[in-house]
């Protein structure tokens, strides 16, 4: 495979070229004195002064030809607003899709306008309108690669509907936009209209399917003279009141029941210059923000959470730095140099109790303040610069009335900095970014953090033939300081184990007070056109450290891929477009060591139905992980066939669903995995939408890690493996009642069960011979006691009734259910009231009847529950 797509770039647009009909498109508007009343009828006498524009091309499903019904638009400014008037007609106005949702919802029919004020041909601002009324607004970035909903303006918008279809009207403050103080002004410009029951698309400026980038294909906006940037100053404070209700435990002062709080912050936007914004929060408050999913992780990795709070989700992509590593089944994942979760997260330190002791710890590091700073000029340079500062916590101990503190997390700083330069008509792009995190430590428990950490990186991406083809590549590096405990620390960490036994490029060093590492991806791919593709390498050297303020999975490692797809993207037979993808992967470490490889496919069909299928298959030879026996040597798996499958109906309708299904197989019988996931939405009425996510997963692995318990009688401690039996269901409920645009409620709720357990125990013992059963020896149950008192095994490996060493029961039944309600009112643009109800309820439970899982369904009521609940209240002042 990998030699197939070394020849891709030999392949030009003589080979699979698209049908193009593109002729660059331009709208003269007009500078206009007159009111306009935002009404949604579109009938002031201003909207006479210019003209009406239209003759949209079909993008999807036939690409290039007449779409089922016309759309036309006028554009209007003065010296405070924009103003957009589009008349979406339909002959059958009784069939408008009109779905009520929460803003960037994007159900129904809809419109929307992209403007490219910076006319950059890399970023530009999104605003639509659903026939019912409802907002949307994104932000563009990279060519039109990322669009950022939590971009969130004040602009004003109404719709109606009537005998020639419906109408859609806008006021976009300029203030709200950025472009460059000049006399006259050329913007980019995008119209696209959603057609929802012909699940169509249509296009002002027409760029087909296969086209690459988005923001660069835009026709034009001209007469725009004699406006100025606009200072934006937005200022919105905000007031918490909140009230808890939880488990009351005898004796501990710390869990009384009952708990209430009242906080004060302010967020605030200021147009510092037409090109520069600055976003600030002081004391900020996310009580909002739905709970993460639950989830049990038996790996060596820390797992992955989605950021979630409204300040770090708008404008983060201009923060981002990925570094691409290629995964088996076809996906991609990103390690990062900015990982915002690591702002406010929970404490990294916890204290032991004695008997007699309580412990009231916080759950998150307060976030004392965080402001950002982002612009971009017009010669192509952008920067953001993020500053954000966490306070000191401290956990409180109580013995018997007498209560003392102890430090669980540091004063800490962030600085994150990030710059990019385009160049060559935007066909170049080169930029930097610097990430430096400072702690302040002053107590002896917290030394195993480091007490600063900086990295940083350049990246590079070049687009050619009409951006049809493209060259990339970035490069990082880290450094991270403190004591000898923290790197020591760090070295023994699951993203490195330097202290494996067989570890030959590698040594743990104790006296180490700094670590440094690099890593870096180079691709070269081809995005335009039938064929597609894309190959590259990427690696981290052991030492690479990016956790303190971004995301590493893990290092030591050399990762090859190549990816290609060959898609039809024009209605044909049955289909509206096929996709088929080919992928392959091969991994080594550092030591030079080939540590995977393995060849995927898969396949992607859409009916004219508007039905969906899916499948696809990925098998792999031996692997080998330097991190599963957490510290121990490495383990050589066998290699495996994994198949999936998906099917999903026409999302159109008021019910519809997305069934997905996954088996692996592992050779040797050493593990096998089935599953499924399941999404049902119903929409009853417009205003009212009910999904339901059912999953389950049932896991058998024969050598998953269990202990590497002290030896009473042996130099060497014993890894211990178990054939794991484990399942995992869970439900998620969500709802949303819309009873306007401005003004919804909705429920979240999650039960999660996983119910794993052990037998057939093994001790390692080569865990690299190339015969799978001689990699471990079991453990005869004539040698395993199990003390039901401790709930441990005990081992005797010797028959002379002593035990040699023991390790706990791994066995685990984990109950959780979390839920959200949120009442939102947007009372007036900008200004936002939150009425919050949350609830968690977590158990471990101890069954030992084997046919258990219907009876840990039926205890997941039987915790008291955690209820949180909040009134927030929000006032956005526009000075």
């Amino acid at each position: 495979m990998h030699q197939l797509l070394i020849i891709f770039p030999l392949l030009t647009s003589q080979a699979f070229a698209s049908d193009d009909k593109r002729e660059l498109r331009s709208y003269e508007t007009a500078h206009t004195t007159s009111v306009i009343i935002i009404d949604g009828f579109g009938d002031d006498a201003a909207w006479s002064e210019v003209e009406w524009s239209g003759e949209f091309t079909q993008r999807e499903p036939v690409q290039g030809e007449a779409p089922s019904e016309p759309t036309q638009f006028k554009i209007l400014y003065d010296d405070k607003n924009l103003y957009v008037l589009i008349r979406a007609f339909d002959s059958e106005p009784n069939k408008i899709v009109k779905r009520m949702s929460r803003r960037d919802g994007f159900v129904g029919d809809w419109v929307e306008i992209n403007i490219d004020s910076y006319h950059d041909k890399r970023t530009a601002f999104s605003f639509s309108a659903t026939a019912a009324g409802v907002k949307g607004d994104e932000y563009i970035t990279n060519n039109g690669d990322n669009w950022d909903e939590k971009w969130d303006p004040i602009w004003f918008l109404k719709t109606s509907i009537d005998d020639q279809g419906w109408i859609a009207e806008y006021q976009i403050p300029l203030s709200q936009l950025r472009f460059a103080d000049k006399p006259e002004h050329t913007w980019g410009l995008q119209f696209t209209r959603r057609f929802f029951r012909n699940e169509e698309r249509s296009l002002w400026q027409y760029v087909p399917q296969d086209a690459p980038g988005w923001v660069h294909q835009f026709g034009e906006l001209k007469g725009l003279k004699g406006i100025r940037p606009q200072k934006q100053v937005e200022i919105q404070p905000y007031v918490v009141a909140g009230t808890e209700r939880f488990e009351k435990e005898e004796n501990n002062p710390f869990a009384t029941g009952k708990a209430r709080d009242v906080r004060v912050g302010v967020d605030g936007k200021i147009g510092i210059t037409s090109d520069i914004t600055l976003d600030f929060t002081i004391n900020p408050d996310f009580g909002q923000v739905e709970a993460d999913p639950s989830q049990v992780n038996l790996g060596a990795f820390q797992v992955f959470f989605n950021e979630r709070r409204p300040f770090f989700l708008e404008s983060n992509n201009i923060l981002d730095f990925r570094v691409t590593q290629a995964e088996a089944g076809g996906s991609f994942r990103n390690d990062n140099l900015f990982y915002s979760r690591r702002i406010g997260r929970s404490p990294q330190f916890s204290p032991d109790t004695e008997d007699n002791e309580f412990l009231s710890q916080p759950n998150n590091t307060r976030i004392v303040g965080a402001a950002k700073l982002t612009g971009k000029n017009k010669h192509g340079f952008s920067w953001g610069l993020l500053e954000s500062v966490t306070r000191k916590e401290d956990a409180e101990i109580d013995a018997a009335g007498e209560r003392r503190t102890m430090a669980v997390e540091p004063l800490t700083n962030y600085l994150i900095g990030r710059v990019q330069q385009d160049i060559n008509d935007g066909n170049t792009t080169i930029g930097g970014m610097i990430t430096s995190t400072n702690r302040k430590i002053d107590h002896d428990q917290l030394e195993f953090l480091h007490n600063g950490a900086v990295t940083g990186g350049i990246d590079f991406t070049h687009r050619w033939k009409d951006r049809t083809y493209y060259i990339s590549f970035n490069s990082i590096f880290s450094r991270v300081n403190g004591t000898a405990e923290s790197i020591t620390e760090t070295q023994e960490s699951s993203e490195r184990y330097f202290q494996r036994p067989d570890q030959t490029h590698n040594s743990l060093d104790t006296t180490r007070t700094s670590l440094t590492g690099t890593g870096g991806t180079f691709n070269i791919g081809k995005s335009a056109g039938n064929i597609i593709f894309q190959t590259g390498v990427t690696y981290r050297s052991p030492g690479l450290d990016l956790n303190d303020a971004g995301f590493l999975l893990n290092t030591d490692f050399i990762n090859q891929y190549g990816w290609a797809q060959y898609r039809i993207l024009k209605p044909f037979s049955i289909f509206r477009w096929v996709r088929l993808n080919f992928n392959q992967y091969l991994n080594w470490d550092f030591g030079g060591v080939n540590t995977y490889k393995g060849l995927n496919t898969n396949y992607h069909f859409h009916f004219k139905n508007f039905w969906r299928f899916g499948t696809g298959g990925t098998l792999s030879a031996n692997s080998i992980s330097n991190a599963d026996l957490r510290g121990g040597p490495s383990i050589m798996y066998p290699g495996g066939i994994n198949h999936w499958y998906y099917i999903g109906s026409d999302s159109r309708k008021k019910l519809h669903f997305w069934f997905n299904q996954w088996n692996s197989w592992g050779f040797e019988g050493y593990s096998g995995e089935k599953g499924f996931w399941m999404e049902i939405n119903y929409r009853p009425i417009d205003a009212l939408n009910i999904s339901l996510q059912p999953r389950l997963n049932i896991n058998n692995n024969e050598v998953q890690y269990v202990d590497t318990p002290e030896s009473d009688t042996s130099n060497e401690d014993p890894i211990i493996l178990g054939e794991i039996d484990q399942n995992t269901y869970s439900l998620s409920l969500r709802f949303t009642y819309n009873f306007n645009p401005n003004l919804s409620l909705q429920y979240w709720g999650q039960p999660f069960i996983s119910k794993g357990e052990y037998k057939n125990f093994k001790r390692v013992t080569n865990s690299l011979s190339s015969e799978y059963n001689d990699r471990f020896e079991l453990i005869q149950p004539n040698q395993l006691n199990y003390n039901l008192e401790d709930e441990v095994y005990e081992v005797d490996e010797n028959g002379d009734s002593q035990t040699d060493f023991s390790f706990e029961d791994p066995d685990f039944n984990f109950l959780q259910f979390r839920s959200n309600m949120v009442l939102r009112w947007e009372y007036i643009p900008g200004s936002t009231l939150f009425l919050v109800w949350t609830q968690n309820r977590t158990q471990d439970v101890d069954i030992q009847d084997p046919n258990s899982f219907g009876a840990l369904n039926s205890r997941l009521f039987d915790s008291t529950a955690h209820n949180i609940f909040l009134l927030k209240f929000t006032y956005r002042f526009r000075l």
